[in-house]
């Protein structure tokens, strides 16, 4: 047994996983815990660090290596996503990371993100039937992976709901004029992605991360985010959708007022169930026309997270 901290840093959130490992690679957590600091505030505009975002990130991260501490980490790996590699300051970031954990963090590829989530949702799949589509929508990039026991296809989009939340939906709520260019920043990105992974061939779509966890509390009409009643939720295409189009018409109000909303989420949860919809309508037409039929979407709480944890075993 092995006890491995996997900390994960996107765009808008960083998060921690302590968890032992067995020798069947087998996971047991002991905690997860998520901030929201908005490490890739205005990274897609300006092309480097905020200094309050930076700050924002190395606080969390101060708590999170108590916690490695407090809990006797044998291992640590640290990955770092879209923000950090399209910002040109990141070496003060990584320093700041290495001088609080102990650990140089990873800039991974796209590829090894998706790689990563793909392994992590996979892990925690019970019966569902493969291919496996594992849609990863974070901040600034979303990525697609596809397989059954194994990865067979994966592409990494820089489309993420707070890349595009600065980039279009500004007002609020987001006009139409604004909505139609989101939309059509997402639809080119599948055009060059679905060149790559051929998501007609997906039998199952499962989503990850906060967005769309989000977009599953909405569905289900939790009175709080409860990540039990999400994690493996299955609801039809139709009720994805129309949660969907909810959060995107909803002003900044009425998502701040939603009892399972993160207050961290409420700028940008617009544009990540967006992209989702997009995503979303997008399978289900290509499973349609290669002769099939997707009716439901699958939420997994687990994803990338245990795939940097299962990468420590």
């Amino acid at each position: 047994m092995t006890r491995v901290a996997a900390i994960d840093c996107g765009t808008n959130s960083i998060r921690l996983l302590v968890a032992d490992v067995d020798a069947a690679g087998a996971l047991t957590d002991l905690t997860r815990e998520m901030r929201v600091v908005k490490l890739g505030q205005g990274v897609d505009r300006t092309g480097e660090f905020a200094s309050e975002a930076l700050e924002r990130t190395f606080a969390a991260l101060d708590d999170y290596a108590a916690t490695c501490r407090e809990l006797g980490v044998e291992r640590t790996r640290f990955v770092a996503t879209s923000a950090t590699r399209d910002a040109r300051n990141r070496e003060e970031f990584l320093d700041g990371v290495f001088a609080r954990v102990g650990v140089l963090p990873d800039v991974i590829s796209g590829h090894e993100e998706a790689t990563l989530s793909f392994r992590g949702v996979v892990s925690a799949v019970s019966d569902a039937p493969g291919p496996y589509l594992v849609v990863d929508l974070g901040g600034g990039s979303t990525e697609l992976a596809l397989g059954s026991g194994s990865l067979d296809a994966a592409y990494s989009m820089d489309v993420g709901c707070v890349r595009l939340t600065e980039r279009h939906l500004v007002a609020d709520p987001p006009s139409v004029q604004q909505q139609a260019a989101a939309v059509a920043d997402v639809r080119a990105a599948l055009a060059i992605a679905t060149q790559a992974v051929p998501i007609g061939n997906a039998a199952t779509l499962i989503g990850v991360a906060g967005s769309i966890t989000t977009v599953t509390a909405h569905a289900l009409g939790l009175l709080a985010y409860d990540p039990v009643a999400i994690h493996g939720a299955t609801l039809p295409v139709e009720t994805v959708i129309a949660s969907c189009d909810a959060l995107v018409a909803a002003t900044y109000a009425e998502r701040a007022a939603m009892p399972f909303m993160h207050p961290g989420r409420v700028e940008a949860i617009g544009a990540g169930a967006l992209v989702w919809r997009e995503v979303v309508t997008a399978v289900a037409q290509a499973v349609a026309a290669s002769g099939g039929r997707l009716n439901t979407v699958t939420t997994s709480e687990h994803d990338i997270l245990d795939g940097i944890a299962l990468s420590l075993a």
